[in-house]
């Protein structure tokens, strides 16, 4: 059973970002670290982002830097530093960031698996262009669901 404890991380104690197709992904908060919540920190280029998925975890997200398009459902809406958007699991959702790429925090809900798969990406996806299949199997196994 976890011992929680205190955490603060100051930017020098960060562990490396971790390369998650197109999206770097700094792990803040992981389930060693907290049973009922997960935190990333993630940038990326203007573009690029998940494809629509959904999955047993409720999840947050904080726009930090510049603009991120976020599709909950069936509604778009590009949401600019300062926004917050939440989405209850087993919601379909998306984002891409907008025009010069964005930064958003991530919150993670208890029974998160985020952080666990965004390693396994990390570990076991080429860089480069996305191979699709390999990264709909690999998350699957943390139980992403694609909606494509």
């Amino acid at each position: 059973m976890m011992n929680p404890k205190p955490l603060v991380l100051k930017p020098g104690d960060r562990s490396a970002a971790l390369h998650v197709v197109g999206t770097k992904v700094t792990v803040l908060v992981s389930e060693a670290d907290s049973a009922s919540q997960q935190i990333t920190l993630q940038s990326g280029d203007e573009g690029s982002g998940p494809p629509p998925h959904s999955h047993d975890w409720d999840e947050s997200f904080y726009v930090t830097k510049g603009q991120v398009q976020f599709t909950c459902s069936d509604r778009t809406t590009m949401c600019p530093a300062g926004t917050l958007v939440h989405v209850p699991a087993g919601t379909v959702h998306a984002f891409s960031y907008g025009p010069g790429g964005g930064e958003i925090l991530e919150v993670t809900g208890a029974s998160s698996r985020a952080v666990q798969m965004f390693s396994a990406l990390n570990r076991e996806v080429v860089p480069g262009p996305p191979d699709v299949p390999e990264v709909i199997r690999v998350a699957n196994k943390y139980g992403v669901r694609f909606d494509l």
